[in-house]
């Protein structure tokens, strides 16, 4: 089992800068620190959940690329960034000028990831791993949901309390590649961006990426 997982993700990463949002540098899975080749047989082994938190997923990254582009969404703002992985889009909130963000993800790996981004970037984030689907939306301004409709039930869930949460006057805004389980409306479009990724994750080496609100 890991007992420090601060050290795990500095040992396993290597700090580079995001590709679609090269302002901001996290530490990141690659072939040089091939963690991604490990197996689901092999995570379970050393108690490691699937390391989403190690990756630059397209979805984020076109979220962060809209933040840091469009820093009215965030200025003075208080951002929830939901599903948050390594916290790319909540360090481009704060980047953008946000009051506060708080990161959230279930991943107890996430902190740690979470934690050594954010001084990486010298933000500060604040983070939890409550499982926020569990009760009604939190008081923020802006609530930040990158790749998050890949699998059911929890696509389901995650829309359920989104649109909740923007029927209350929260402002949502998501980042997705259209996954499967993207919803087919609802949503305005805001940008589209073609994001640099690699085959290793996803199956093209540039994913068409778009930025929504709800």
């Amino acid at each position: 089992m890991i007992h420090d997982p601060a050290a795990f993700v500095l040992a396993h990463t290597r700090l580079q800068p995001v590709p679609h949002a090269p302002e901001i540098s996290l530490w990141l899975a690659d072939e040089i620190t091939p963690l991604w080749r490990l197996t689901e047989e092999e995570l379970g082994e050393i108690g490691l959940p699937p390391p989403f938190w190690a990756f630059g997923w397209a979805g984020g990254q076109g979220l962060a690329r809209w933040l840091l582009d469009n820093p009215a969404e965030a200025a003075g703002r208080r951002v929830l960034d939901f599903a948050a992985g390594s916290g790319l889009v909540g360090i481009a909130a704060m980047k953008a000028g946000a009051a506060s963000v708080l990161c959230a993800d279930i991943d107890p790996f996430c902190a740690a990831a979470v934690s050594l981004n954010a001084e990486a970037n010298a933000v500060a984030l604040d983070f939890t791993d409550a499982d926020l689907l569990d009760a009604p939306p939190p008081d923020v301004d802006v609530i930040c949901a990158g790749d998050v409709f890949y699998e059911q039930p929890m696509a389901g869930r995650v829309l359920a309390w989104l649109t909740t949460a923007a029927s209350r006057g929260t402002r949502v805004l998501v980042g997705d590649p259209l996954r499967t389980y993207f919803p087919k409306s609802g949503l305005d479009l805001l940008a589209e961006y073609a994001v640099p990724t690699t085959r290793e994750l996803e199956d093209d080496a540039v994913k068409r990426t778009r930025v929504w609100s709800l």
